[in-house]
């Protein structure tokens, strides 16, 4: 593998840990408390538990493909097939 590629692919891991840290910040955030008989509160704290629950998926889903390619790099294999979809392509079907 030619070293900018490495070098490239060691760089992307290390933004890819630092993302999931700030997953990790949305997903440990305090949801806040509003009153129970206010309908547009229920709302917001059902809308801030998706996004807590979104981060989780999301954390996790970087987190097994940092894990991927730092195996590939490793063995010194290729990295993904064409067959996998990217991180961002399965976001955006969803």
């Amino acid at each position: 593998m030619h070293d900018k590629v490495r070098d490239r692919k060691n760089k992307l891991i290390d933004a890819g840990y630092k993302a999931v840290d700030e997953l990790i910040k949305v997903a440990g955030a305090k949801i806040i408390k509003f009153d129970n008989d206010d309908d547009l509160a229920a709302e917001k704290m059902k809308t801030a538990a998706q996004a807590k629950k979104i981060a989780i998926e999301d954390a996790f889903e970087i987190l097994s493909r940092i894990q991927r390619e730092e195996e590939s790099l490793e063995s010194g294999s290729s990295s993904e097939s064409n067959k996998e979809v990217s991180f961002a392509e399965s976001r955006a079907r969803k």
